[in-house]
């Protein structure tokens, strides 16, 4: 193995720069020193690509909705002004040189299982779900709030499912999905409008996620500033906290098309037959295959045994359950587990906006009320109960864990509706990623003295999503067939980001 980023210069396992006359045993040919040290050869590169390419089984996607600040989370300046730097002091983590919020103590103590990356930025910067979960920026900005607008590219997940159909048509209808969301439908309770991303996009409603439904209820009222900062209410939500009697489940009723019956899907498949027969335009005969394709999955999932004992959290120790948090959050990542070892093939969780705009982890008002007592408590036990879960298992080195979010919060705290805040900010932000193929225990770039802009090594959405590819075995050259068939790239113009991957 051949690792050379930052201080860790290794080759093969546990040998140093001093090793480096004995190269020749990593299989690498005779390279010079300075080649070693520098800019990895073609040749290099060839080897650490076949080392990590498809060493991801499964997926599973920790989405924080609404944008974590790279602040209180993963970049705290605690040598900055207090009006940048903010109430929160930066705690040891197991890599020593690295420093996270004080409020993330488990996921300090398993930073040498995760790979952060501080260099996050891109141009847009208004919840830019679009762009981090396709690779390719929405057509425009109304239609980042219209997840049915068929000029989306599709949700990398759809991607996956809609390439995986490609290589084995008869496994259409398995008995877990291959693209699984949970809690609930993305947006589903947004009060005012419908958020995009998550979605089939040109490929269709067939290749949606199948989102799960949850049956529980929140132990307690939290305030809320009003939408947009005018007034206040209280809610009882269930990402804060919620009654052990949850349930998830999936239906095939629940994975419809709002309206769409299945006497009209039957219609709308003999249509289909006659679309074909008269052959209508690429795009028109895609469309309503891909609501055939939805009619399967229906069928499928009505009768899947398979998904329902996979959604039983009630087989768990409660012990193992509070170690993820008594939250919806925690308790559909412990679920989104399950169904991995189930046969998931992607498995997304969304911390996701309930009944009340700028919640989630939009955190323009109540910065530090809701940091301290829901979101990072939230997000600390779910994360690191996961890593150590999935590496005590023996699914880590299979599984890849993304933590993204969509952009960063300002530098600088704002007092708005009396109270702290951070508005949106995408130059400078934080993702996590953790499992196959990953080199642990890395840092990737770094941003400036106040977290506001991006020093060396900048990423975008792009990069990562191509090194996802990447390591569940697809290259990200792949094309799929866009609107009227046109091949369209998995990504818009990303890299694989081999200094980060373990070779």
């Amino acid at each position: 193995m051949l690792r050379i980023l930052g201080s860790q210069k290794r080759l093969c396992r546990g040998v140093n720069r001093r090793d480096v006359l004995n190269i020749g045993s990593c299989g690498l040919g005779a390279l010079t020193l300075s080649q070693l040290l520098g800019e990895p050869t073609a040749q290099a590169k060839a080897v650490q690509r076949a080392a990590t390419f498809g060493q991801a089984k499964r997926v599973i996607l920790l989405y924080l909705a609404g944008a974590a600040s790279q602040l209180e989370t993963f970049d705290p300046k605690p040598d900055a002004a207090a009006e940048v730097r903010g109430e929160h002091k930066a705690i040891q983590t197991a890599i020593p040189t690295v420093r996270i919020s004080e409020h993330l103590p488990q996921t300090a103590r398993i930073m040498d299982r995760l790979t952060l990356i501080r260099s996050m930025t891109h141009d847009n910067n208004n919840h830019s779900n679009v762009f981090t979960l396709t690779g390719h920026p929405a057509v425009d900005f109304q239609s980042e709030t219209h997840p049915l607008d068929t000029r989306h590219h599709p949700f990398f997940g759809s991607v996956l499912d809609y390439l995986a159909e490609r290589r084995s048509p008869d496994a259409l209808s398995p008995g877990i999905p291959r693209n699984l969301a949970l809690p609930f439908r993305f947006s589903k309770f947004n009060p005012l409008f419908q958020r995009s991303g998550p979605y089939g996009g040109f490929l269709g409603r067939g290749y949606d996620p199948v989102y799960t439904e949850f049956d529980g209820e929140a132990k307690r009222e939290v305030e809320r500033v009003g939408v947009f900062g005018v007034g206040s209410t209280k809610e009882k939500d269930p990402f804060v906290s919620v009654k052990p009697e949850l349930k998830f489940s999936v239906s095939g009723a629940a994975q419809q098309q709002p309206g769409l019956t299945l006497d009209r899907l039957n219609k709308r498949k003999s249509l289909l037959g006659q679309l074909e027969s008269q052959r209508r335009t690429v795009e028109e005969s895609q469309a309503i295959a891909s609501l055939s394709r939805h009619q399967q999955m229906a069928w499928s999932l009505l009768r899947s045994q398979e998904i329902r004992e996979a959604l039983d959290i009630s087989r768990e120790p409660m012990s193992r359950r509070e170690r993820y948090g008594m939250n919806l959050f925690g308790q559909a990542v412990l679920a989104g587990r399950r169904l991995l070892e189930a046969g998931g093939r992607v498995v997304s969780i969304f911390w996701d906006e309930y009944k009340v705009v700028n919640t989630a982890w939009d955190t323009h008002f109540n910065l530090y009320k809701r940091l301290n007592n829901e979101l990072l408590p939230g997000l600390d036990s779910a994360l690191s109960a996961l890593i150590i879960d999935l590496e005590e298992r023996g699914l880590l080195d299979e599984t890849l864990v993304l933590v993204l979010t969509e952009h960063g919060r300002t530098p600088k705290i704002i007092e708005r509706a009396k109270t702290p805040g951070r508005d949106h900010w995408s130059n400078a932000y934080c993702n996590l990623l953790s499992g196959a193929g990953l080199n642990p225990g890395q840092v990737l770039g770094s941003s400036d003295s106040q977290a506001g802009y991006v020093q060396n090594n900048p990423v975008s959405p792009m990069d990562v999503l191509a090194t996802m590819y990447h390591l569940v075995g697809i290259d990200e050259h792949t094309t799929i067939p866009g609107r009227a068939g046109r091949p369209m790239p998995l990504v818009a113009n990303g890299r694989v980001l081999h200094e980060l991957l373990n070779s």
